[in-house]
């Protein structure tokens, strides 16, 4: 399986060691998204940060659209099905995405992926939620499962 992690906040005023951490995640800005492996090492970063992101399990569907609507080559082109076939061993954007989602693969494979995603502040009436409050108090931080999925596609 794979975590959306998604930054909702800033690091001003913010303990160093936790500050790098975010750093090692790629998450340097306030938006930004990564998909990573599911593991202990990265269990422990997330908690380490959990103040400062919300993350949760994501479907190889929503890592598929992820892909097409925010996902970057250097140089900042669109990532295409062709790009795809010829810098992984996968046919199309889908099939990526189901092996990103099942951890057989990383956005490291494609070399030239962008690890990071661009995202919009979320749309809607609700916004974050607030982001000074855990996701399960209704804040906008923390682990939030499934739902992952819906914050994703209204930030995109």
């Amino acid at each position: 399986m794979t975590w959306l992690v998604i930054r909702a906040r800033s690091d001003r005023t913010v303990e160093r060691s936790i500050r790098e951490t975010l750093s090692h995640l790629n998450l340097t800005r306030v938006n930004h998204a990564v998909l990573i492996p599911q593991n202990e090492t990265y269990a422990g970063m997330l908690q380490k940060v959990k103040d400062f992101v919300t993350w949760g399990e994501v479907s190889s569907d929503a890592i598929a659209s992820m892909i097409r609507d925010r996902g970057r080559l250097v140089g900042n082109h669109p990532v295409t099905d062709g790009d795809v076939k010829n810098s992984t061993a996968y046919k199309n954007i889908d099939s990526f995405a189901a092996a990103i989602a099942s951890g057989e693969a990383t956005t490291k494979d494609m070399e030239t992926l962008k690890r990071v995603f661009r995202l919009h502040p979320p749309r809607g009436n609700k916004g974050w939620g607030g982001i000074k409050r855990h996701f399960t108090v209704g804040g906008a931080l923390g682990f939030r499962g499934e739902a992952i999925e819906e914050l994703a596609a209204r930030m995109m």
